[in-house]
């Protein structure tokens, strides 16, 4: 999805390219939430009922305990999900764990009184929604679901949209090295061709089958010059465009995974065990002085 259908674009005219959450992901992070609510308000429940057993029973009456009980309500409906949101700009657990993020509608991070709002507006109308909740949660779903970017009642109230943190991006096939090219590559120079070129490249050839004529030819022919002028020596005479492209990015992935190799056995040999799990360092055994034979 890119911004244009998400029409989010922020104070500086910049497009965002963001994925708005949907009712489905928004409803496993909610559960999740609610379960971590459930634990805090037996956590709260817990402690008031401490603190109103230590009071003498002079003072202790119903008056006294239902409003320990609302205090306790309001602390963990309004209060605890205004300051989870703010303390992890977003990111409740619920959220967390789906991938989600709540911002502002022009893609900064929300404050208290957004945070505050969304809350507000959960604990009255959506959930549990304390006036007429059958009503309100209908209304709420509906909305949810006829809006273009999934956004509830709390959402709109705040000025706040909920967005897929990390989107997910298809698997698309690179070309390995052609055949006949691999010693000709293997003695090249390409020091010259940065990352930003061989990003370009590789996006090229991971599209290229997706791509239409003329454009595939004249997109081919412009990268195999800008590469062709950063290498040498030149390719084999008669190496089609899109072979002699495959073959800079293949040698340039054999290349990095060798320096990475060489700089993991280099670290091995300083920092034994470095970067690996516990369960798989091998811990040698303690060497047992030798016995004297006199």
């Amino acid at each position: 999805m890119n911004a244009a259908a998400t029409d989010l674009v922020t104070a500086e005219a910049v497009a965002l390219d963001l994925r708005p959450a949907r009712l489905g992901s928004r409803a496993v992070a909610l559960g999740i939430d609610i379960l971590i609510q459930a634990m805090v308000a037996g956590g709260a429940m817990l402690a008031a009922g401490l603190v109103l057993a230590v009071l003498p029973e002079s003072i202790v009456d119903d008056a006294l305990v239902g409003a320990v009980l609302r205090i306790a309500v309001v602390l963990v409906l309004l209060g605890y999900p205004t300051f989870v949101e703010v303390r992890t700009n977003g990111r409740s657990l619920g959220k967390s764990v789906v991938g989600l993020r709540v911002i502002r509608e022009d893609g900064g991070p929300i404050r208290v009184r957004h945070a505050f709002t969304r809350a507000l507006i959960g604990l009255a109308v959506e959930w549990p929604g304390l006036l007429l909740p059958f009503l309100t949660w209908v209304v709420t779903l509906a909305v949810m679901l006829f809006s273009g970017r999934g956004r509830r009642l709390g959402d709109l109230a705040a000025g706040t949209l909920v967005v897929h943190e990390k989107r997910p991006v298809p698997f698309r096939y690179v070309p390995a090295m052609p055949a006949g090219l691999a010693d000709w590559a293997a003695a090249t120079d390409l020091t010259a061709v940065d990352d930003d070129l061989a990003a370009e490249v590789r996006q090229f050839l991971s599209r290229a089958a997706e791509l239409s004529e003329p454009h595939r030819g004249g997109l081919e022919r412009m990268l195999a010059a800008e590469v062709g002028a950063r290498v040498a020596p030149p390719p084999p005479p008669g190496t089609p465009p899109y072979h002699f492209l495959a073959a800079v990015l293949a040698e340039r992935r054999r290349r990095f995974a060798a320096q990475l190799a060489a700089g993991r056995v280099v670290t091995e040999r300083l920092l034994p065990g470095f970067g690996r799990p516990a369960h798989q360092i091998e811990v040698p055994s303690p060497v047992r002085p030798a016995t004297p034979t006199w």
